[in-house]
Protein backbone atom coordinates (compact mmCIF):
# COMPACT_ATOMS: atom_id res chain seq x y z
CA UNK A 1 0.00 0.00 0.00
CA UNK A 2 1.11 3.57 -0.79
CA UNK A 3 1.37 5.45 2.69
CA UNK A 4 0.91 8.44 0.50
CA UNK A 5 -1.73 7.60 -0.42
CA UNK A 6 -3.24 7.21 3.12
CA UNK A 7 -5.33 9.69 4.78
CA UNK A 8 -6.83 10.17 8.38
CA UNK A 9 -10.24 12.61 8.98
CA UNK A 10 -10.70 13.44 12.57
CA UNK A 11 -13.92 15.31 13.99
CA UNK A 12 -13.30 16.24 17.41
CA UNK A 13 -17.03 17.24 18.61
CA UNK A 14 -18.96 17.92 21.77
CA UNK A 15 -20.42 14.50 21.87
CA UNK A 16 -18.36 12.42 20.15
CA UNK A 17 -14.65 12.17 18.45
CA UNK A 18 -14.72 10.38 15.39
CA UNK A 19 -11.85 9.06 13.10
CA UNK A 20 -11.43 7.88 9.83
CA UNK A 21 -8.64 6.16 7.90
CA UNK A 22 -9.00 5.55 4.27
CA UNK A 23 -6.92 5.35 1.06
CA UNK A 24 -7.12 7.62 -2.17
CA UNK A 25 -8.33 5.39 -5.07
CA UNK A 26 -8.46 6.84 -8.49
CA UNK A 27 -6.57 9.58 -9.78
CA UNK A 28 -9.49 12.12 -10.77
CA UNK A 29 -8.21 15.13 -9.64
CA UNK A 30 -11.53 17.03 -8.67
CA UNK A 31 -13.42 13.80 -6.72
CA UNK A 32 -11.16 11.40 -5.71
CA UNK A 33 -12.87 8.61 -4.24
CA UNK A 34 -11.85 7.07 -1.09
CA UNK A 35 -11.75 3.44 0.48
CA UNK A 36 -12.96 3.32 4.50
CA UNK A 37 -10.37 1.17 6.05
CA UNK A 38 -10.83 2.05 9.65
CA UNK A 39 -13.41 3.95 11.48
CA UNK A 40 -13.13 4.99 15.23
CA UNK A 41 -15.81 6.81 17.33
CA UNK A 42 -15.65 7.40 21.05
CA UNK A 43 -17.59 9.61 23.53
CA UNK A 44 -15.76 13.57 23.76
CA UNK A 45 -14.65 14.75 26.53
CA UNK A 46 -12.77 18.11 27.21
CA UNK A 47 -14.59 19.43 24.71
CA UNK A 48 -17.26 22.51 25.13
CA UNK A 49 -19.75 24.48 22.70
CA UNK A 50 -16.91 23.21 19.48
CA UNK A 51 -14.24 24.48 21.79
CA UNK A 52 -11.34 22.75 23.55
CA UNK A 53 -11.72 23.47 27.75
CA UNK A 54 -9.44 20.83 28.84
CA UNK A 55 -6.44 19.59 26.33
CA UNK A 56 -5.37 16.78 28.21
CA UNK A 57 -8.92 14.87 27.95
CA UNK A 58 -9.60 15.90 24.36
CA UNK A 59 -6.24 14.57 23.92
CA UNK A 60 -7.29 11.77 25.32
CA UNK A 61 -10.47 11.27 23.16
CA UNK A 62 -8.18 11.84 20.11
CA UNK A 63 -5.89 9.34 21.27
CA UNK A 64 -8.73 6.53 21.76
CA UNK A 65 -10.95 7.12 18.59
CA UNK A 66 -7.34 7.09 16.28
CA UNK A 67 -6.29 4.17 17.65
CA UNK A 68 -9.54 2.26 17.14
CA UNK A 69 -9.72 3.47 13.41
CA UNK A 70 -5.92 2.04 13.07
CA UNK A 71 -6.97 -1.18 14.78
CA UNK A 72 -9.36 -1.88 11.60
CA UNK A 73 -7.22 -0.76 9.21
CA UNK A 74 -3.98 -2.38 10.39
CA UNK A 75 -2.07 0.81 9.93
CA UNK A 76 -0.88 3.41 11.78
CA UNK A 77 -1.71 7.46 10.71
CA UNK A 78 0.66 9.83 11.14
CA UNK A 79 -0.90 13.26 10.06
CA UNK A 80 -4.79 13.84 10.29
CA UNK A 81 -7.09 16.61 8.64
CA UNK A 82 -8.92 17.68 11.38
CA UNK A 83 -12.35 19.68 11.77
CA UNK A 84 -12.96 22.76 13.44
CA UNK A 85 -16.49 24.24 14.31
CA UNK A 86 -17.99 26.27 12.50
CA UNK A 87 -19.20 28.80 15.48
CA UNK A 88 -15.98 30.46 15.84
CA UNK A 89 -16.02 31.30 11.91
CA UNK A 90 -16.21 34.43 10.53
CA UNK A 91 -16.87 34.89 6.59
CA UNK A 92 -15.97 37.78 4.35
CA UNK A 93 -16.34 38.67 0.71
CA UNK A 94 -13.01 40.32 -0.25
CA UNK A 95 -12.38 41.52 -3.87
CA UNK A 96 -9.76 41.87 -6.21
CA UNK A 97 -8.42 43.51 -8.92
CA UNK A 98 -5.58 43.69 -11.62
CA UNK A 99 -4.58 44.65 -14.74
CA UNK A 100 -4.07 42.09 -17.53
CA UNK A 101 -0.50 41.76 -18.76
CA UNK A 102 -0.82 40.18 -21.94
CA UNK A 103 -3.90 39.76 -24.84
CA UNK A 104 -6.56 37.28 -23.03
CA UNK A 105 -5.86 36.26 -19.52
CA UNK A 106 -3.71 33.29 -18.45
CA UNK A 107 -2.79 31.55 -15.12
CA UNK A 108 -0.76 34.32 -13.40
CA UNK A 109 -3.41 36.82 -13.69
CA UNK A 110 -5.41 34.66 -11.78
CA UNK A 111 -2.82 33.86 -8.94
CA UNK A 112 -2.52 37.64 -9.02
CA UNK A 113 -6.10 38.50 -8.57
CA UNK A 114 -6.10 36.20 -6.02
CA UNK A 115 -3.48 36.85 -3.95
CA UNK A 116 -5.15 40.38 -3.94
CA UNK A 117 -8.16 39.30 -2.38
CA UNK A 118 -6.42 36.96 -0.08
CA UNK A 119 -4.20 39.94 1.08
CA UNK A 120 -7.02 41.58 2.66
CA UNK A 121 -5.90 42.81 6.54
CA UNK A 122 -6.82 39.40 8.97
CA UNK A 123 -7.45 41.19 12.40
CA UNK A 124 -4.42 40.23 14.69
CA UNK A 125 -6.50 37.43 16.59
CA UNK A 126 -8.01 35.57 13.29
CA UNK A 127 -6.59 33.33 11.59
CA UNK A 128 -7.82 32.74 7.59
CA UNK A 129 -9.04 28.88 7.44
CA UNK A 130 -10.07 28.96 3.81
CA UNK A 131 -10.13 31.31 0.81
CA UNK A 132 -12.42 30.04 -2.03
CA UNK A 133 -12.77 32.42 -5.30
CA UNK A 134 -16.72 32.38 -5.75
CA UNK A 135 -16.71 34.34 -9.30
CA UNK A 136 -14.80 36.48 -11.98
CA UNK A 137 -15.72 39.37 -13.76
CA UNK A 138 -13.17 40.21 -17.17
CA UNK A 139 -13.98 44.03 -17.42
CA UNK A 140 -17.71 44.50 -17.14
CA UNK A 141 -18.65 40.56 -18.10
CA UNK A 142 -20.01 39.51 -14.27
CA UNK A 143 -20.55 35.89 -13.23
CA UNK A 144 -17.20 34.04 -14.51
CA UNK A 145 -16.05 30.85 -13.00
CA UNK A 146 -12.69 30.50 -15.51
CA UNK A 147 -11.73 33.52 -16.93
CA UNK A 148 -8.68 32.10 -18.49
CA UNK A 149 -8.14 32.54 -22.08
CA UNK A 150 -10.98 35.18 -22.34
CA UNK A 151 -9.45 38.66 -23.83
CA UNK A 152 -9.83 41.93 -21.41
CA UNK A 153 -7.88 44.76 -19.84
CA UNK A 154 -8.64 44.17 -16.00
CA UNK A 155 -9.72 41.65 -14.25
CA UNK A 156 -12.09 41.35 -10.92
CA UNK A 157 -12.03 38.68 -8.38
CA UNK A 158 -14.79 38.12 -5.46
CA UNK A 159 -13.15 35.81 -2.65
CA UNK A 160 -14.78 33.93 -0.07
CA UNK A 161 -12.88 34.48 3.09
CA UNK A 162 -13.16 32.02 6.22
CA UNK A 163 -11.04 32.97 9.35
CA UNK A 164 -11.23 32.27 12.92
CA UNK A 165 -10.59 33.20 16.38
CA UNK A 166 -6.43 32.07 16.71
CA UNK A 167 -6.95 30.23 20.26
CA UNK A 168 -9.52 27.52 19.05
CA UNK A 169 -7.54 26.41 16.54
CA UNK A 170 -4.03 26.14 19.22
CA UNK A 171 -6.23 24.23 21.11
CA UNK A 172 -6.59 21.53 19.13
CA UNK A 173 -3.48 21.44 17.36
CA UNK A 174 -2.00 21.08 20.94
CA UNK A 175 -4.67 18.02 21.96
CA UNK A 176 -3.82 16.72 18.43
CA UNK A 177 0.02 16.63 18.90
CA UNK A 178 -0.33 15.35 22.30
CA UNK A 179 -2.60 12.55 21.25
CA UNK A 180 1.12 11.78 18.66
CA UNK A 181 -0.23 13.09 15.25
CA UNK A 182 0.36 16.02 13.01
CA UNK A 183 -2.02 18.12 11.98
CA UNK A 184 -2.17 18.42 8.15
CA UNK A 185 -4.91 21.11 7.97
CA UNK A 186 -7.60 22.69 9.17
CA UNK A 187 -11.08 22.37 7.90
CA UNK A 188 -14.06 23.99 8.65
CA UNK A 189 -16.83 21.02 9.56
CA UNK A 190 -19.77 22.44 7.80
CA UNK A 191 -17.87 22.42 4.49
CA UNK A 192 -16.26 18.99 5.06
CA UNK A 193 -20.29 18.02 5.44
CA UNK A 194 -20.99 19.39 2.73
CA UNK A 195 -18.01 17.48 0.89
CA UNK A 196 -19.36 14.23 1.64
CA UNK A 197 -23.38 14.32 1.48
CA UNK A 198 -23.83 17.19 -1.23
CA UNK A 199 -24.23 16.65 -4.83
CA UNK A 200 -23.16 19.29 -7.60
CA UNK A 201 -26.64 19.62 -8.98
CA UNK A 202 -27.71 21.01 -5.41
CA UNK A 203 -25.19 23.09 -4.71
CA UNK A 204 -25.41 24.95 -8.39
CA UNK A 205 -29.54 24.90 -8.10
CA UNK A 206 -29.42 26.23 -4.48
CA UNK A 207 -28.86 24.15 -0.72
CA UNK A 208 -28.94 24.66 2.55
CA UNK A 209 -26.99 22.32 4.73
CA UNK A 210 -27.97 22.23 7.98
CA UNK A 211 -25.60 20.02 10.50
CA UNK A 212 -27.36 19.34 13.90
CA UNK A 213 -24.56 18.76 16.32
CA UNK A 214 -24.45 18.32 20.13
CA UNK A 215 -24.10 21.90 21.07
CA UNK A 216 -24.28 23.74 17.85
CA UNK A 217 -26.36 23.72 14.53
CA UNK A 218 -24.08 24.61 11.56
CA UNK A 219 -25.56 26.51 8.48
CA UNK A 220 -23.74 26.38 5.01
CA UNK A 221 -25.71 27.52 1.92
CA UNK A 222 -24.02 26.43 -0.96
CA UNK A 223 -25.86 28.76 -4.29
CA UNK A 224 -24.72 28.49 -8.51
CA UNK A 225 -21.85 26.05 -7.04
CA UNK A 226 -20.44 27.87 -4.25
CA UNK A 227 -20.53 28.41 -0.53
CA UNK A 228 -22.62 31.46 -0.22
CA UNK A 229 -23.55 31.56 3.67
CA UNK A 230 -22.20 30.54 6.99
CA UNK A 231 -24.32 30.58 10.30
CA UNK A 232 -24.48 28.99 13.56
CA UNK A 233 -26.94 28.90 16.38
CA UNK A 234 -26.23 27.62 19.86
CA UNK A 235 -28.45 24.99 20.23
CA UNK A 236 -28.30 21.23 19.33
CA UNK A 237 -29.07 18.33 20.62
CA UNK A 238 -27.66 18.65 23.85
CA UNK A 239 -30.03 21.05 24.66
CA UNK A 240 -32.81 18.47 23.84
CA UNK A 241 -31.62 15.97 25.97
CA UNK A 242 -31.50 18.66 28.75
CA UNK A 243 -35.25 19.12 28.14
CA UNK A 244 -35.84 15.42 28.39
CA UNK A 245 -34.08 15.51 32.00
CA UNK A 246 -36.15 18.45 33.56
CA UNK A 247 -39.89 17.33 31.93
CA UNK A 248 -39.61 13.67 32.76
CA UNK A 249 -37.34 13.79 35.99
CA UNK A 250 -34.33 11.24 34.65
CA UNK A 251 -31.11 11.73 34.49
CA UNK A 252 -28.47 12.82 31.23
CA UNK A 253 -27.33 9.44 30.78
CA UNK A 254 -31.65 7.83 30.80
CA UNK A 255 -32.63 10.82 29.05
CA UNK A 256 -29.68 9.77 25.86
CA UNK A 257 -31.18 6.39 26.18
CA UNK A 258 -34.95 7.54 25.76
CA UNK A 259 -34.32 9.54 22.76
CA UNK A 260 -32.29 7.08 20.73
CA UNK A 261 -34.32 4.49 21.45
CA UNK A 262 -38.35 6.16 21.70
CA UNK A 263 -37.45 9.37 20.23
CA UNK A 264 -39.57 11.27 17.36
CA UNK A 265 -39.11 14.55 16.32
CA UNK A 266 -42.55 15.29 14.82
CA UNK A 267 -45.65 14.88 17.32
CA UNK A 268 -48.47 13.81 14.91
CA UNK A 269 -46.56 10.42 13.88
CA UNK A 270 -46.83 8.55 17.33
CA UNK A 271 -49.38 6.43 18.32
CA UNK A 272 -51.56 8.66 21.07
CA UNK A 273 -52.24 5.11 23.06
CA UNK A 274 -48.47 4.08 22.98
CA UNK A 275 -46.89 3.64 26.25
CA UNK A 276 -43.17 3.69 27.46
CA UNK A 277 -42.15 3.00 30.89
CA UNK A 278 -39.61 5.08 32.19
CA UNK A 279 -36.17 4.07 33.79
CA UNK A 280 -36.68 5.06 37.67
CA UNK A 281 -35.04 4.62 40.90
CA UNK A 282 -36.49 2.67 43.98
CA UNK A 283 -38.41 5.47 45.42
CA UNK A 284 -39.90 6.34 42.41
CA UNK A 285 -41.42 3.19 41.77
CA UNK A 286 -42.43 2.18 38.26
CA UNK A 287 -43.27 4.77 35.96
CA UNK A 288 -44.58 5.11 32.29
CA UNK A 289 -45.60 8.05 30.19
CA UNK A 290 -47.39 8.11 26.83
CA UNK A 291 -44.26 8.36 23.87
CA UNK A 292 -46.47 11.45 22.33
CA UNK A 293 -45.01 13.37 25.99
CA UNK A 294 -41.25 12.34 24.72
CA UNK A 295 -41.70 13.50 21.39
CA UNK A 296 -43.58 16.51 22.08
CA UNK A 297 -40.57 17.71 24.36
CA UNK A 298 -38.12 16.87 22.03
CA UNK A 299 -40.30 18.59 18.90
CA UNK A 300 -40.87 21.92 20.78
CA UNK A 301 -37.04 21.80 21.18
CA UNK A 302 -36.15 20.96 17.10
CA UNK A 303 -38.74 23.30 16.38
CA UNK A 304 -37.57 26.11 17.69
CA UNK A 305 -33.41 25.43 16.45
CA UNK A 306 -34.64 24.96 13.03
CA UNK A 307 -36.65 28.25 13.11
CA UNK A 308 -33.31 29.73 14.41
CA UNK A 309 -31.93 28.53 11.63
CA UNK A 310 -34.95 29.44 8.98
CA UNK A 311 -34.43 33.16 10.41
CA UNK A 312 -30.93 32.60 9.59
CA UNK A 313 -31.40 31.72 6.03
CA UNK A 314 -34.04 34.54 5.69
CA UNK A 315 -31.74 37.34 6.49
CA UNK A 316 -29.26 36.02 4.55
CA UNK A 317 -31.71 37.08 1.22
CA UNK A 318 -31.68 33.34 0.62
CA UNK A 319 -35.54 32.65 1.29
CA UNK A 320 -37.10 30.90 -2.07
CA UNK A 321 -34.02 30.33 -3.57
CA UNK A 322 -33.27 27.01 -2.57
CA UNK A 323 -34.41 24.96 -5.39
CA UNK A 324 -32.67 22.11 -4.01
CA UNK A 325 -33.82 22.44 -0.26
CA UNK A 326 -32.39 21.18 2.67
CA UNK A 327 -30.10 18.55 3.60
CA UNK A 328 -29.63 17.46 7.50
CA UNK A 329 -26.69 15.91 9.26
CA UNK A 330 -25.36 15.17 12.13
CA UNK A 331 -26.58 12.59 14.95
CA UNK A 332 -30.15 14.05 15.56
CA UNK A 333 -30.56 13.82 11.52
CA UNK A 334 -31.24 10.05 12.34
CA UNK A 335 -33.84 10.52 14.56
CA UNK A 336 -37.51 9.62 13.33
CA UNK A 337 -39.93 12.50 11.90
CA UNK A 338 -36.60 15.19 11.46
CA UNK A 339 -37.03 15.26 8.03
CA UNK A 340 -41.01 15.88 8.59
CA UNK A 341 -40.46 18.53 10.63
CA UNK A 342 -37.78 20.24 8.59
CA UNK A 343 -40.34 20.26 5.35
CA UNK A 344 -42.61 21.50 7.60
CA UNK A 345 -40.45 24.79 9.27
CA UNK A 346 -38.33 25.17 5.79
CA UNK A 347 -41.18 24.62 3.79
CA UNK A 348 -39.41 22.92 1.13
CA UNK A 349 -37.37 19.53 -0.14
CA UNK A 350 -35.68 17.96 2.72
CA UNK A 351 -33.36 14.96 2.94
CA UNK A 352 -31.14 13.28 5.34
CA UNK A 353 -27.14 13.67 3.91
CA UNK A 354 -25.71 10.44 4.63
CA UNK A 355 -22.19 9.81 3.07
CA UNK A 356 -22.68 7.35 -0.17
CA UNK A 357 -20.50 8.85 -2.92
CA UNK A 358 -17.05 8.34 -4.21
CA UNK A 359 -16.35 5.78 -1.42
CA UNK A 360 -15.84 2.26 -1.17
CA UNK A 361 -14.62 -0.30 1.30
CA UNK A 362 -15.97 -0.25 4.83
CA UNK A 363 -19.07 1.97 3.68
CA UNK A 364 -21.86 0.48 6.01
CA UNK A 365 -19.62 1.49 9.07
CA UNK A 366 -20.16 5.32 8.15
CA UNK A 367 -23.40 5.38 6.82
CA UNK A 368 -25.31 7.27 9.01
CA UNK A 369 -25.54 10.97 9.43
CA UNK A 370 -23.48 11.79 12.36
CA UNK A 371 -20.41 10.37 10.44
CA UNK A 372 -20.96 13.21 7.18
CA UNK A 373 -18.22 15.68 8.90
CA UNK A 374 -15.37 12.60 9.33
CA UNK A 375 -15.93 11.12 6.01
CA UNK A 376 -15.99 15.31 4.16
CA UNK A 377 -12.02 15.32 5.84
CA UNK A 378 -11.22 12.35 4.58
CA UNK A 379 -12.65 12.87 1.03
CA UNK A 380 -11.31 16.88 1.60
CA UNK A 381 -7.82 15.22 2.48
CA UNK A 382 -7.68 12.82 -1.04
CA UNK A 383 -8.27 16.03 -2.91
CA UNK A 384 -5.58 17.30 -1.64
CA UNK A 385 -3.50 14.34 -2.62
CA UNK A 386 -5.14 14.06 -6.06
CA UNK A 387 -4.27 17.81 -6.17
CA UNK A 388 -0.44 16.75 -5.44
CA UNK A 389 -1.19 18.60 -2.84
CA UNK A 390 1.45 16.95 -0.51
CA UNK A 391 1.34 19.95 2.20
CA UNK A 392 3.92 20.01 4.33
CA UNK A 393 3.39 19.63 8.00
CA UNK A 394 5.23 22.23 9.44
CA UNK A 395 3.38 24.41 12.07
CA UNK A 396 2.21 27.82 10.95
CA UNK A 397 3.45 30.61 11.92
CA UNK A 398 1.10 32.46 14.06
CA UNK A 399 1.92 35.40 13.14
CA UNK A 400 -0.65 37.22 10.54
CA UNK A 401 0.09 38.99 7.76
CA UNK A 402 1.18 37.53 4.57
CA UNK A 403 4.01 35.32 5.66
CA UNK A 404 1.76 33.64 7.97
CA UNK A 405 -0.98 33.19 4.79
CA UNK A 406 1.77 32.34 2.15
CA UNK A 407 2.70 29.13 4.50
CA UNK A 408 -0.57 27.45 3.71
CA UNK A 409 -1.27 25.53 0.56
CA UNK A 410 -2.27 28.16 -2.31
CA UNK A 411 -6.08 27.12 -1.73
CA UNK A 412 -8.16 28.76 -4.85
CA UNK A 413 -5.76 25.79 -7.01
CA UNK A 414 -7.72 23.34 -5.24
CA UNK A 415 -11.30 25.31 -5.52
CA UNK A 416 -13.76 22.38 -4.49
CA UNK A 417 -16.46 23.83 -2.00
Amino acid sequence: MNMERLIAGLDVGSAKTTAIIAEVEGDLPRHPSIKILGVGQVKTTGVHQGMVSDIEETTRSIKKAMQDAERMAGIEAEEVFCGIAGEHAQAMISKGIVAVSHDEIDKSDVDRVNEVARAQAIPQDRELLHAIPQEYTVDRNTGIRDPIGMSGTRLETEMYLVTIGTSPPIHLRRSVERAGYKMRELVLEPLASALAVLTEDEKELGVALVEVGASVTDLAIFHEGKIRHLGTIPFGGRNVTRDIVHGLGVTQADAERLKERYGCAYEPLIDPGEVIQLPSTGAQGERHIPRELLAHIIHQRLDEVFDLVQQDLSSAGFNGKLSAGVVLTGGAASMIGVVELASEVFGTGVRVGVPSDHLSGLIEAVNSPRFATAVGLAQYGANRVALGGVTSARRLPLGKGMEGIAAKVKFWLQDFF
